[in-house]
């Protein structure tokens, strides 16, 4: 038996097993942990900070966690056309939470078949999902069946139907019916007279809440991080998301930093001619982060489960 073993301390009232550390150790690895999660909130402490801060401090003397001055120039201008805002805001909000309930929706009933045994075509479909991992049409068909063939240009459904189901996901909740949800359980259910509705419904969804819940956190993040589509599909501002409406404006500021005769002329149309490009930036990242940063906790209590799916087969 090591040493370290030795010397651990049994914990609240048991005694010490093979894989206690001892005190040494345990304040190492806590000591490692806090210095990386230090790593990963200081620049996001960093952004939050530069966001408040003077735009020609930040020229001047560059990032700082301590600015000499503060200011909400930044905010102020980034809320200059509030109503676009709060409606692309709403729209983001909208996709991630609808669209991320029908994607669940959607790829566990596909998963469910095809982790039955007593289905005969699982393997055929599965191997359909798998196909879409290493290939796919190409960008100009997988435009035009939206624009032409659905003819969702411009609308949401177009923002919400290309990202609704993932192939990796799909097999991720098939692993997780596969190997955690008993085939004795269906079986009984069965005999008690429950329909595959039924039993989808009251059994197999409720004991799936750890992977439901990891699959439900990456979607939100896919569908509000995501700026591509409006690109493609969105020709006004009436219904662009909010990372678009981001992206688009600071290219503008951009193009007016570099474009002298641009940043004249809209001076002179009584416009604004001292940009807070920089500060600007970690306003918009802010204002891009913080509803997942605080969506994250809802999902905690399931992910690191629900990322174990498969690790140990049962």
């Amino acid at each position: 038996m090591s040493e370290a073993v030795l010397k651990a301390k049994p914990r609240n009232g048991r005694k010490a097993g093979p894989n206690d550390l001892s005190v040494p150790a345990n304040f190492t690895v806590n000591l490692f942990f806090w210095l990386y999660t230090a790593a990963c909130m200081l620049p996001l402490l960093l952004v939050i900070v530069v966001s408040f801060s003077d735009e020609q401090t930040v020229l001047v003397h560059g990032y700082s966690f301590l600015p000499d001055k503060w200011s909400l120039e930044a905010y102020k201008f980034m809320f200059t056309d509030w109503q676009q805002i709060l409606r692309s805001f709403g729209i983001s909000v909208f996709l991630a939470t609808v669209g991320t309930a029908l994607s669940l929706v959607m790829m566990a009933l596909y998963a469910y078949p095809i982790s039955r045994n007593d289905f005969p075509h699982k393997n055929f479909f599965a191997f359909f999902m798998f196909f879409t991992m290493l290939f796919n049409g190409g960008l100009v068909p997988w435009y035009l069946v939206y624009t032409q063939m659905l003819d969702l240009k411009n609308s949401l459904l177009s923002l919400m139907l290309p990202l609704m189901v993932s192939a990796f996901f799909v097999l991720l909740i098939r692993t997780f019916f596969a190997n955690t949800i008993p085939m004795a359980l269906i079986e009984s259910a069965k005999i008690d007279g429950a329909g595959e509705v039924r039993i989808f419904a009251q059994i197999i969804l409720p004991l799936s809440l750890p992977v439901l819940a990891s699959v439900a956190l990456f979607q939100v993040i896919n569908y509000w991080n995501d700026w591509f589509l409006s690109l493609v599909f969105i020709t006004g501002d009436k219904n662009v998301n909010l990372q678009f409406l981001m992206y688009k404006t600071m290219l503008n500021i951009q193009f007016l930093s570099s474009n002298t005769q641009a940043a004249q002329g809209a001076a002179q149309a009584g416009g604004l001619f001292k940009l807070p490009s920089e500060t600007v930036r970690m306003a918009m990242a802010v204002l891009g982060i913080g509803p997942i940063v605080f969506a994250y906790p809802f999902f905690q209590k399931y992910f690191i489960k629900g990322l174990t799916v498969g690790a140990v087969k049962g």
